[in-house]
């Protein structure tokens, strides 16, 4: 074997019982492994149930990395990750282990493939200027500068329309056409896996993951990390809108809908990623819904021969 997996795919898609199972079947046949999460929220402290990070019973006793690194509030970008990963990642090819990439944040899987889109350092004037927009505005700003950056960016996702209208302002041309350097060859050293979902397969799945959430206890969680949630943590699934619901805003019926509704249109974000990833060469694609769950892990350890 001379490639390592990145398995991809979206929420609530079984990606990370995947890369356990493969790496179970590594260890079956004598190859040291450990699993690299690539997950912007599962890096927090503390944020377990609402992420679905893998509990150690989950884990099977396979080492996974790049979990629980800082806690809530504290700043981890894509660069951040991207460099523990790679350190990470040449590490355990040194002592001769195979590592194993997983995880739902395709911004982070893309730039380990394909290297990281080096754009203007934040400029906190111009930051607070763009807050001062009303959303309404900022997105209408979006749809006429960069109606690429616009499709892929949810009207509800600050953070990312901040950047976006960012870098026009500070460069004077769309984050899109920069991030185009990401369509190159990317690196070799891997295979690309990817659970492919369509929406109808994939959205009772995601309302049965909610529920279950709930019933493990994350309203509790959210309201015990509530004094520590800000900056990008405040804004990951279910804890912004039951945040919400803590603070006066409405039912909790109708902050758990919410929840559902917006996991859901966030998978569809994350489909259209995996459009673009498709064109990796030599990636491999499961049909999750017609392939049966016990030949997922050995399409995975054939494709990375």
């Amino acid at each position: 074997m001379s490639r390592f997996p990145v398995i991809v795919g979206p929420t609530a898609g079984g990606k990370s019982d995947l890369a356990v199972e493969v790496a179970l079947g590594l260890i079956g046949s004598g190859r040291a492994t450990e699993i690299v999460t690539a997950d912007a929220f599962q890096i927090y402290r503390g944020m377990d149930i609402g992420t679905a990070k893998p509990t150690p019973e989950e884990r099977r006793g396979v080492v996974h990395h790049l979990l629980d690194c800082v806690d809530p509030g504290e700043s981890f970008t894509v660069s951040d990750w991207l460099g523990e990963a790679n350190r990470i990642i040449g590490a355990l090819k040194a002592r001769g282990a195979v590592p194993i990439v997983v995880g739902g944040t395709h911004l982070y899987i893309k730039a380990m493939l394909d290297g990281l889109f080096e754009g203007p350092e934040p400029d906190p004037a111009l930051r607070e200027e763009l807050r001062t927009l009303s959303p309404a505005a900022r997105r209408a700003e979006l749809e006429r500068v960069d109606p690429a950056a616009a499709a892929r960016i949810h009207p509800n996702d600050e953070r990312r329309t901040l950047r976006a209208l960012e870098v026009f302002r500070q460069t004077g041309r769309p984050i899109s056409e920069h991030q185009s350097q990401w369509d190159r060859t990317p690196r070799q050293d891997c295979v690309l896996v990817g659970l492919d979902w369509s929406s109808e397969q994939l959205n009772p799945r995601i309302n049965a993951r909610v529920k279950a959430m709930m019933e493990r206890g994350l309203l509790e969680e959210v309201r015990s990390l509530r004094p520590r949630l800000t900056g990008q943590a405040r804004e990951a699934l279910g804890y912004k809108q039951l945040l919400a619901f803590l603070e006066g805003g409405g039912t909790l019926e109708e902050a758990v809908e919410e929840i559902k509704i917006e996991t859901r249109r966030f998978a569809k974000n994350q489909r259209t990623w995996l459009r673009r990833l498709r064109s990796t060469p030599g990636s491999v694609w499961i049909d999750a819904a017609t392939t049966p769950r016990e030949r997922w892990a050995g399409i995975v350890l054939r494709a990375m021969a």
